[in-house]
């Protein structure tokens, strides 16, 4: 991912972020511009916390559809992020115990958490269907989108 190309994403976000859309349609805009920016990032999709219910809920995506609307805090690779608090990047899903399987084509899966006050409100998942696909790199981006998502995340928002 190019230092320049990573900088005019942040620039776009941070724009949808602050336009008066509602909060549901700036999240697929964000997906929808993170997909079709990047390559090998094939699916994009945001999951917020229902921290009573202990599950996440799919708020909005792009790329193919997906039967996980919801998942319960621990299952899966964005059930352990929102256990861990904590970026996982899974080079094969093949390997990982712990997968859910959305689509056959997809290969690696990397998860950031999106933290408010410390408390995990949501999570950024992206999936490809590249073996290997996400780096440190990946993970430090990612990890900036969500600060932006976070700094603007109110709590009637979804």
């Amino acid at each position: 991912m190019i230092l320049t190309e990573k900088k005019l994403i942040i620039k776009k976000v941070n724009s949808i972020l602050s336009n008066k859309d509602l909060w549901g349609r700036k999240m697929f805009k964000i997906c929808d511009l993170i997909r079709n920016s990047l390559k090998k990032y094939d699916w994009v999709g945001f999951y917020f916390s229902d921290i009573v219910n202990k599950q996440l809920k799919l708020v909005a995506f792009s790329g193919e559809e997906t039967e996980h609307t919801i998942i319960p805090f621990g299952r899966g690779v964005c059930g352990q992020v929102a256990n861990s608090n904590k970026p996982l990047i899974v080079p094969d899903v093949k390997s990982e115990k712990n997968y859910i399987s959305c689509n056959i084509n997809v290969k690696s899966e990397i998860v950031v958490p999106i933290l408010k006050n410390n408390i995990n409100i949501g999570q950024i998942d992206v999936d490809s269907n590249t073996i290997n696909a996400f780096s440190d790199i990946d993970k430090i981006f990612l990890e900036e989108i969500c600060e932006l998502v976070s700094k603007n995340y109110v709590l009637n928002n979804n």
